[in-house]
């Protein structure tokens, strides 16, 4: 029987090429806004989504649900994030972008758009193809708790 080769294995490819993007994505945007990604994350699901729970936004931004807590907790305590408790289940928070967390969305969406459209040259021609892969990929993965419309 061959020996296991992790370099030729597909979902570690794309768990280090996943996490490569996201690193360099994060250097951008944290020198631009000062945001950790689970922060960055928290903001732009937060941006589009209106109000929304932690429990919400950790599934929405593929986050566990202490990180997403601990990033809104950060947002808030800067005057990004509003918090709002459930008048019936005081256990519920729902959370809403400040005019100050929209504004820094505008300039995060210029420092990702930027980065999205050098991804996009360096795959060029492949992009298409790429689009499809990714697709792909995620149907096959894609389980109860995925959401389909996060991508």
């Amino acid at each position: 029987m061959p020996a296991f080769d992790l370099d030729s294995f597909l979902p570690y490819k794309l768990d280090v090429v996943a996490t490569q993007v996201s690193r360099r994505l994060s250097e951008r945007y944290a020198g631009a806004s000062g945001l950790s990604m689970p922060e960055w994350r928290v903001v732009a699901h937060l941006s589009r989504a209106g109000m929304v729970s932690v429990r919400d936004i950790a599934a929405r931004a593929n986050l566990h649900k202490s990180l997403a807590s601990r990033a809104t907790d950060r947002l808030h305590a800067a005057g990004l994030v509003t918090k709002t408790q459930d008048k019936t289940d005081r256990r519920l928070v729902a959370l809403r972008l400040t005019r100050k967390g929209e504004a820094l969305m505008r300039q995060i969406e210029i420092v990702a758009g930027a980065f999205q459209s050098e991804l996009a040259q360096a795959l060029g021609a492949d992009a298409a193809a790429f689009e499809r892969g990714l697709g792909a990929v995620r149907a096959l993965t894609q389980d109860a708790e995925t959401d389909a419309a996060t991508w």
